[in-house]
């Protein structure tokens, strides 16, 4: 370049190419997938820890359906906790903030956040909220969360996202290695992909998920569900599911919210796959 050109200068990478996300489900892998795949979303399973399993996104819907990684991790949550009888904690950060949403059954979802520097932005009651849904000691671990949403100089965004999960350890979750809030997707990506037991998810067709759904069912690796299948309290659910979906799903259209439109959309799925394990499971 000649001393007399001025220098073009270079265009910063977007911020959100900075984010990254995890998904936390207090189930076991096994659970967690036949669910997981209805998200119609690439992404990695894997345990992380006694009853917890991580979901790992492969990509990066943020980049393009213009929506901030929060909100669209707060679409995916709902969408798997209304579909299954187990919580599902989010974990997200971009460039300038990180945060948490836990979402459990028909709940409505509760979240905190932090600026990039730490500064908390949420409400007490979240954490609280938090804390009595994932059944965390009311006293012990209650303070430990109190602290994160108090003013820290030393703490950003990162540090408080950690200290969230050093809380969780004592429930039981251990992240795999090189699953760490704070690194970007593509690094996570990665980090998942070399473990030998990170399991691919994708969506495979309506067919192999009610199939996959279905033996899930048999082997009771849903948990509380399977004592009700067959039984008026099933068909009630699963018709609650679909009564439910439907609205949201319209809402979600209405906003252009792409999270939602995928928990109403998995919300009408599951409550369809309830009634069609209804249908054809074997009559006595």
């Amino acid at each position: 370049m000649s001393p007399h050109e001025p220098e073009i200068p270079q265009a910063p990478a977007p911020p959100d190419r900075a984010a990254g996300a995890l998904l936390l489900c207090r189930a076991e892998p096994e659970a967690v997938g036949p669910v997981a795949r209805l998200l119609r979303e690439r992404m990695l399973l894997a345990r992380a820890g006694p009853r917890w399993s991580v979901l790992v996104p492969e990509g990066k819907p943020w980049l393009h359906g213009g929506e901030p990684v929060g909100r669209v991790l707060t679409g995916w949550a709902t969408a798997l906790a209304v579909g299954a009888p187990w919580p599902v904690l989010a974990l997200w950060w971009d460039a300038d903030h990180g945060g948490c949403i836990l979402a459990a059954g028909f709940r409505r979802p509760v979240g905190y956040e932090w600026l990039a520097n730490g500064t908390p932005v949420g409400e007490a009651e979240a954490m609280r909220a938090l804390a009595a849904r994932l059944g965390l000691d009311p006293v012990l671990d209650l303070q430990s969360l109190d602290g994160l949403t108090k003013p820290d100089s030393d703490a950003d965004a990162r540090a408080r996202l950690l200290g969230l999960l050093a809380v969780l350890t004592r429930a039981g979750v251990a992240l795999p290695a090189g699953l760490t809030p704070g690194e970007p997707a593509d690094r996570l990506r990665e980090a998942a992909r070399a473990r030998t037991d990170a399991q691919p998810l994708e969506w495979s067709g309506w067919r192999h998920a009610v199939r996959a759904e279905l033996d899930a069912v048999e082997r009771g690796s849903l948990g509380p569900w399977l004592p009700w299948a067959g039984t008026p309290r099933a068909r009630a659910l699963a018709l609650a599911q679909v009564t439910a979906g439907l609205p949201l799903t319209a809402w979600g259209v209405h906003r252009r919210s792409g999270g939602w439109i995928t928990a109403g959309a998995l919300l009408v799925a599951h409550g369809a796959l309830g009634l069609a394990y209804d249908l054809m499971r074997p009559r006595d």
